[in-house]
């Protein structure tokens, strides 16, 4: 282990976990949202897509800020838009309210995963895909304290103090972040761009969305987290309450497994790609998986709670294929365009996770009852145009060419 690489890693963790808490959030408190701010599934799913396109909107001029101040900067800079937008957050009083303090913490969060995949590239770049498949692994603990511990909390002292502490949590993140990361080994080539006039800098945005293959990569990008995160972070929560009747704390031990299991998926694909010695092919495969996972959602009608259950934690599991794809993304790139080759091929992601929320949103939202609660077939319809748009996906991104770790081999 490189000196410093320990600490390194811890706060990249500590970053992520942070974004990751955000992202999951709404997904168990969903429900109370709609009661406490009188809001619709559309509404709720219109706020939690604010924070993806804000993530989206941010990704090109972080990216810039990455090549030219270094994520270190950037990343603590972002940091205090998080902080004001989760105390936002904790004020809201309606889904106009709600949208904003989404669309400040996306923008605050907007370096974090990018931010960890060009620090694990500069290094790590022996083993890239197995360390960033730790941090991303280790940044789940954001979504297990979105579950069950802000389930309680929001059933003891209610859901806004939570979003308070996760403030001062985000502010003490930010400030040991700053202190503790450094761009890049000591004993490397400095790499930061201090002296790239804007010109330059704007050019090599054009380069990247020049980079051959990059295409395929996004179309499959777009729609491959936010098919598990837009269940996860959104729809489990209602759907376990809607169709099987559980409570928030019942709902919270639920996604609390989904969690696990993505946490465990990611380790699992983590070291694939090295010991397959082929990126495309495990994207394949975990994309195949996770579109049979949601068809059965889709297709099984009145499934018994252990069944439903079941299916959502497969669910979490086959999707973190994703890891792979950041990997096959940023092997595109050489090192002088990593900062804005990783944020663009991120724009798919967050655009995915920004779209999918809406969509599905709207579709639950035709259902739906005047207190906010939908049949189980809105749900079901959901989950097929999650698994469909996955496959379209799924189909431009076959005719990639493949990124093999060692293509010597």
């Amino acid at each position: 282990m490189i000196r410093g690489g320990l600490s390194l890693l811890g706060m990249l963790a500590a970053i992520t976990i942070v974004s990751q808490f955000f992202r999951t959030s709404n997904g168990v408190i969903g429900p109370e949202l709609i009661r406490d701010l009188g809001l619709t599934p559309a509404e709720l799913g219109i706020a939690n897509g604010a924070f993806f396109l804000a993530l989206g909107l941010a990704q090109i001029p972080v990216g810039m800020a990455f090549d030219r101040y270094g994520p270190r900067r950037t990343v603590t800079g972002l940091t205090v838009i998080a902080v004001v937008g989760a105390l936002l957050h904790g004020l809201a009083v309606s889904a106009e309210t709600l949208a904003v303090a989404r669309l400040l913490i996306g923008f605050g969060c907007a370096g974090s995963f990018m931010g960890a995949v060009v620090l694990c590239s500069r290094w790590f770049a022996d083993r890239f895909t197995t360390v960033l498949s730790w941090v991303f692994a280790m940044s789940n603990l954001g979504a297990f304290m979105a579950a069950t511990p802000l389930a309680t909390v929001s059933e003891a002292v209610g859901w806004r103090w939570g979003f308070f502490a996760a403030a001062a949590i985000t502010a003490l993140v930010g400030l040991l972040f700053f202190a503790i990361v450094r761009d890049q080994p000591r004993d490397s080539r400095n790499v930061a761009g201090d002296n790239e006039a804007l010109g330059d800098i704007l050019r090599g945005v054009l380069e990247v969305w020049q980079t051959p293959g990059l295409l395929r990569v996004l179309a499959i990008h777009t729609f491959a987290y936010a098919s598990m995160l837009t269940v996860l972070g959104l729809w489990a929560g209602p759907y376990l309450h809607d169709v099987h009747g559980l409570g928030a704390l019942a709902r919270g031990n639920v996604l609390l497994a989904m969690a696990v299991a993505q946490v465990v998926g990611i380790l699992t694909y983590g070291p694939m790609d090295r010991i397959f010695n082929t990126r495309k092919h495990v994207v394949m495969a975990g994309a195949a998986l996770t579109i049979t996972v949601l068809a059965l959602l889709a297709l099984i009608p009145q499934p018994p709670l252990w069944l439903a259950v079941g299916l959502l934690i497969a669910l979490c599991y086959v999707t973190a294929y994703g890891i792979v794809i950041v990997a096959h993304g940023r092997s595109l790139f050489p090192e002088r365009l990593a900062g804005r080759g990783v944020t663009t091929v991120n724009i798919a992601q967050v655009v995915g996770a920004a779209i999918l929320p809406v969509v599905t949103g709207a579709i639950i939202e035709l259902f739906a009852a005047p207190d906010g609660s939908a049949p189980e077939i809105a749900y079901r319809l959901a989950f097929a145009v999650i698994a469909s748009m996955l496959f379209l996906g799924l189909l431009v991104y076959s005719g990639a060419k493949d990124a093999r770790p060692n293509p010597a081999t």
